[in-house]
């Protein structure tokens, strides 16, 4: 495990081994109605993203001529119509635009319908010739300094079109109370076509050329569950590691070898391009990271936390307290600490790739035994089973944490997913001081909407090993409230001026489309505290 760098079935099989042995083992929804026919010229659906009080980014892909499809680099350019309503019927158009589109993006469009009412609903549609694509509805933020009751956003993460079928997705969208969706990363995956998943990778082989991971966006927005999702309210997305190759940094990947793909910043930069055509995110070039508005109750950072990286050390390595690595880069951490000690409002959101709370073993007070374990080799916090994580970047986290705690910054929540599991957790400026070190945020990890997890790796069912190693997890590490690491499903966040809450939804059968949701816990923060608790019942409908 020490010899390589692990990828992420590694670390959750590692996790639960390493706690385990020190611990030492002692311690709804009905399916969705049949999707009507599409037309063809608009196969991949519709979305919307990114609202701003006053605008909203629209997307689609249109097919003009049957040889244009994803990745060919055919096709004519065409001029795409589009309009935006605030009735499905169109009869009271807002705002309308054509927006040019051809082979050199795809066919795809991206277009940002400005002077729109803030908080307010709206529809919206494309044509081409005859064609007319499927309605969507959207919602643009609230003014900025409105203030506002109530947010409700679901969240999600990790869909392997490989390892099941996204009714998480469907979930979602038959909801119909949320102002939107943020997708925290594993949007698709790279990996070539498996002989045992419950569906198969187009194009076959892992994605490396531009007209791969073209194909493979296009593949995922087939699904009638994730068209369902995007046509029904905006996504607020960012990526992690799958969208280019597996534990992605700065200058590589596990999942990249140079003498058989070619040059990782060419390979990257191919990866990004198919991701802003295909998603609708507000990028400014290469720039993912970037901060949305909901009045005066909350402000969202979605960090970009693969581009700037520098590259993950061994598990158990005290390379993570190196000051010159880091996991943000200078320029974004900057701005993330800026942004949070200077807002206000009420709520600072973190949409965040990766766990920022610490998972150690064990968390060891760093100020009183940092000589020590200095001496002895280990990271000053503890033993770091995943480094590809916060705890791999140290430095980065502890600047971090600092400004939070020595500015009085309060109500931070992180929203984080990677992992493959469910988490609720306090973050604590020393981790092995806690609780007498004081919680200065809070972390809610959704589960993986697909994407493996313990038991699918063990090949074991459900419950068999979890509630072992979710013990384990527990008891080292004090400020964890609650993990779970054998479901799949979804999650949901309201925030109000009294609290922020996150509900948790697990799938019965990941393998089956139709398959349903039910409630599994709830965790609470209420304002000023940065103390998770659980609560009994979810937010309502």
């Amino acid at each position: 495990m020490v010899d390589s760098l692990l990828d992420r079935r590694s670390v959750l099989k590692a996790s639960g081994v390493a706690t385990v042995a020190t611990v030492g083992l002692a311690v709804g929804t009905a399916p969705a109605p049949a999707a009507a026919a599409v037309d063809a010229t608009f196969a991949h659906g519709v979305a919307s993203g990114d609202p701003l009080p006053d605008a909203v980014l629209l997307w689609t892909r249109v097919t003009p001529t049957p040889g244009a499809t994803p990745g060919s680099g055919v096709g004519p350019e065409v001029d795409v119509t589009w309009e935006v309503a605030t009735d499905p019927a169109f009869a009271a158009v807002v705002a309308s635009g054509t927006a040019r589109t051809g082979p050199d993006r795809d066919h795809t469009v991206k277009v940002d319908a400005t002077g729109l009412a803030p908080a307010t609903t709206y529809h919206y549609r494309f044509h081409l010739g005859g064609a007319v694509s499927t309605v969507g509805t959207t919602r643009t933020a609230p003014a900025a300094t409105a203030a506002v009751s109530r947010l409700r956003f679901g969240v999600v993460s990790c869909s392997n079109w490989q390892e099941g079928h996204f009714a998480a997705y469907r979930y979602l969208a038959e909801r119909g109370d949320l102002d939107a969706v943020l997708h925290l990363g594993d949007y698709l995956y790279e990996y070539g076509a498996a002989t045992d998943g419950v569906r198969r990778h187009v194009p076959a082989h892992e994605m490396v050329s531009l007209a791969d991971y073209r194909r493979r966006h296009a593949q995922y927005k087939t699904d009638e569950h994730l068209q369902r999702l995007h046509a029904s309210v905006p996504v607020i997305a960012t990526w992690d590691d799958h969208e280019v190759a597996n534990d992605a940094w700065s200058g590589g990947a596990e999942n990249h070898q140079p003498a058989t793909e070619g040059d990782y910043a060419a390979r990257r930069a191919r990866a990004h391009r198919a991701y802003f055509e295909w998603m609708p995110v507000r990028n400014q070039a290469d720039r993912l990271y970037r901060r949305l508005r909901f009045g005066l109750l909350a402000e969202l950072s979605m960090l970009d936390l693969r581009s700037y990286r520098s590259q993950q050390v061994p598990p158990f390595d005290d390379g993570v307290d190196d000051p010159d690595r880091t996991m943000t880069g200078a320029a974004q951490l900057a701005w993330l600490r800026d942004g949070l000690v200077g807002s206000d409002a009420q709520w600072k959101l973190v949409g965040n790739s990766v766990m920022v709370a610490p998972v150690l073993v064990p968390p060891l007070p760093a100020d009183l035994l940092g000589p020590l374990l200095e001496l002895l080799g280990l990271p000053r916090e503890g033993g770091v089973i995943n480094p590809d994580q916060w705890d791999g970047y140290a430095a980065d986290r502890r600047l971090l944490l600092d400004a939070i705690a020595d500015t009085g910054v309060r109500d931070t929540v992180f929203l984080t997913g990677d992992i493959h599991s469910s988490w609720a957790s306090d973050v604590p400026r020393d981790a092995g001081l806690y609780p007498l070190s004081p919680s200065v945020a809070t972390e809610f990890v959704c589960t993986s909407v697909t994407s493996d997890n313990i038991d699918d790796i063990a090949g074991v069912p459900p419950r068999t090993v979890g509630p072992v190693i979710e013990t384990a997890l527990t008891t080292l590490n004090r400020h964890v409230q609650w993990v779970e690491v054998d479901s799949h499903g979804a999650s949901v966040l309201e925030v109000t001026p009294a609290g922020a809450q996150m509900d948790w939804y697990f799938l019965a059968n990941k393998a089956d489309p139709a398959s349903t949701l039910t409630h599994a816990r709830s965790y609470r923060v209420r304002a000023g505290t940065q103390r998770v608790r659980r609560v009994g019942s979810p937010i309502g409908n």
